[in-house]
């Protein structure tokens, strides 16, 4: 029980966790299916459910939304083939999104198809359980960890570490089941911060202490002085309706060994501690203005039953965000890995059961997401690669796209989510499609949009960020955007401001178009082939 919990003033969601813990609701699936959605408890059925990642849905009544979890972004091609057969099912309905964490979500569930499909996933390891509500989110890692020959630390086994201790390895933990709030970790592996640790509850960027020198015991010789590797610590960062801010840093440095059991002294103070009276203010970073971050980091160092190291002055997060699009040699002799280009994220059956087809043909089976949406197939053999660069897929889903294109990112919008203001995803591609037609580039330019202030769509990450909103036009309302301008990922990352407000959506491509020409050096194309022919 929490120091807050007691009192009598929780809202709606401290009630019914309280009236019953949400992994109860595993036991009830069977009896879920036979009831039908219709029949359920509402409570169970609209909230409860989410502890299994499955997320009834107002819009789309009867069609659920499933959200997996996939640490540090990698699946086989057995999993997707799985996940390719359980959207198939739902025919036009069917469809799955690539998440901003390294994650997937199918749609169009229905509640009678639940036991099989969970019988499905165990078959082949996956598992989506408390990948929703109050609970730690899907854990991000370095998308090509193991990959690449200039990475810093492989971050792979650390998020499935996590995972496993969070989730009892796949099967349901209530020690970290009733948090106050959702709860965000990512661990960076590489120089350009590619998890965009600035954004998440928790964060470990890679930085090097200096050696120590110790003598090593019984032999009379001394260790190298050459540094030693571990991560500098940051919390506190989220995006919400009611308030954004960016990760502070904790003034620890940890080893590797050292970040599973940092993770859960993090997550037992907070969720012992955090507060659960206003929904809105229940995120990690309200507990640290409460009592300041040095009596915070005092508490967690008494349930890690040890003194924290200060942090290293200079992390080793110092080059440009990489997008991981194309083509690019691993670190492994004669092995490449192709990043595609997923438009706004969005697969169907048959593209899964392809991109599972490639990886299979051309690699190992192996396929990795990135926070972008895209996605990754690692070891294509030289002698497999030019073939791998004719097949029809890649003229959808590209490996070198448009330079908007490229960058895109959408929440899901209005046509799933409930809480999305304006359609998203659909309306992106086909602004984004208009101004490359219409314009040059010299640089990529990352355009997120997103449905709703909750922000699934990070647009203050972006150089342009769009929120949707509500406007009043000539007497009507309308679906329109508030603008965000600087945001910045990779090194000195920083989250970008609100700069302009209530463009109707139907007046946002020719304002999106000035924009771009004037301040990411974007050209009218009759302009360039003007300058072109003097």
């Amino acid at each position: 029980m929490t120091d807050t919990a007691t009192t009598t003033n929780l809202n709606k969601f401290e009630k019914l966790k309280a009236e019953k813990d949400g992994l109860a609701i595993k036991s009830e699936i069977e009896e879920f299916a036979a009831l039908g959605w219709e029949a359920m408890n509402e409570t169970d059925r609209d909230h409860r459910l989410k502890w299994v990642g499955v997320f009834f849905r107002p819009v789309t009544p009867g069609k659920f939304m499933m959200r997996l979890r996939m640490p540090n972004g990698i699946l086989t091609s057995n999993q997707m083939r799985v996940l390719a057969q359980v959207v198939q099912r739902y025919g036009d309905d069917g469809c799955a999104d690539i998440t901003t964490r390294q994650n997937i979500q199918l749609r169009g569930i229905r509640i009678e198809d639940l036991p099989d499909i969970f019988n499905r996933f165990h078959a082949v390891g996956l598992t989506t359980v408390q990948s929703g509500m109050d609970n730690v989110r899907n854990i991000t890692g370095d998308p090509v960890a193991g990959l690449d020959a200039d990475e810093l630390y492989d971050t792979r086994e650390l998020v499935q570490q996590i995972q496993d201790m969070l989730t009892n390895k796949g099967e349901g933990n209530p020690e970290f089941s009733n948090l106050p709030r959702k709860f965000n970790i990512a661990i960076a592996g590489g120089r350009d911060n590619s998890v965009h640790a600035e954004i998440n509850d928790l964060a470990f960027v890679p930085a090097f202490k200096e050696g120590t020198g110790d003598r090593e015991q019984g032999t009379g010789q001394e260790f190298s002085q050459s540094p030693i590797f571990g991560f500098n610590v940051l919390v506190g960062g989220f995006f919400s309706a009611k308030r954004c801010e960016a990760a502070i840093p904790l003034n620890a440095w940890v080893a590797p060994e050292d970040v599973v059991a940092l993770c859960r002294a993090v997550l037992e103070v907070f969720r012992d501690h955090g507060p659960r009276a206003n929904r809105q203010k229940s995120r990690l970073m309200w507990l640290i203005d409460e009592w300041g971050l040095d009596k915070f980091r005092a508490e967690v160092e008494s349930r890690l039953g040890k003194s924290l190291l200060p942090a290293v002055p200079k992390d080793e997060i110092d080059w440009e965000k990489r997008d991981h699009i194309g083509v690019y040699k691993q670190k492994q002799s004669g092995l490449n890995y192709a990043g595609l280009n997923i438009p706004v994220g969005r697969l169907y059956a048959e593209d899964m059961f392809e991109i599972a087809r490639l990886a299979e043909v051309y690699g190992t089976g192996e396929i990795r997401f990135t926070v972008e949406q895209n996605i990754v197939i690692p070891n294509i053999a030289e002698s497999r690669l030019a073939t791998f660069l004719t097949e029809p897929l890649l003229e959808r889903f590209s490996i070198d796209p448009g330079l908007l294109t490229r960058s895109l990112v959408s929440c899901t919008g209005a046509q799933f989510c409930n809480f999305a203001l304006i359609e998203t995803k659909n309306r992106a591609l086909a602004m984004i499609k208009a101004l490359e037609e219409d314009l040059t580039f010299t640089k990529p330019v990352r355009i997120h949009w997103t449905g709703c202030p909750n922000s699934c769509g990070q647009p203050q990450v972006a150089d342009i960020g769009l929120m949707g909103t509500k406007i009043r036009k000539n007497g009507k309302t309308l679906e329109g955007v508030d603008i965000y301008m600087g945001g910045k990922v990779g090194k000195d990352a920083h989250l970008g401001t609100c700069t302009i407000k209530g463009i109707a959506c139907e007046d946002l491509q020719p304002l999106l178009q000035d924009l771009l020409i004037k301040n990411f050096g974007a050209k009218l194309k009759q302009e360039a082939l003007l300058v072109g022919n003097y």
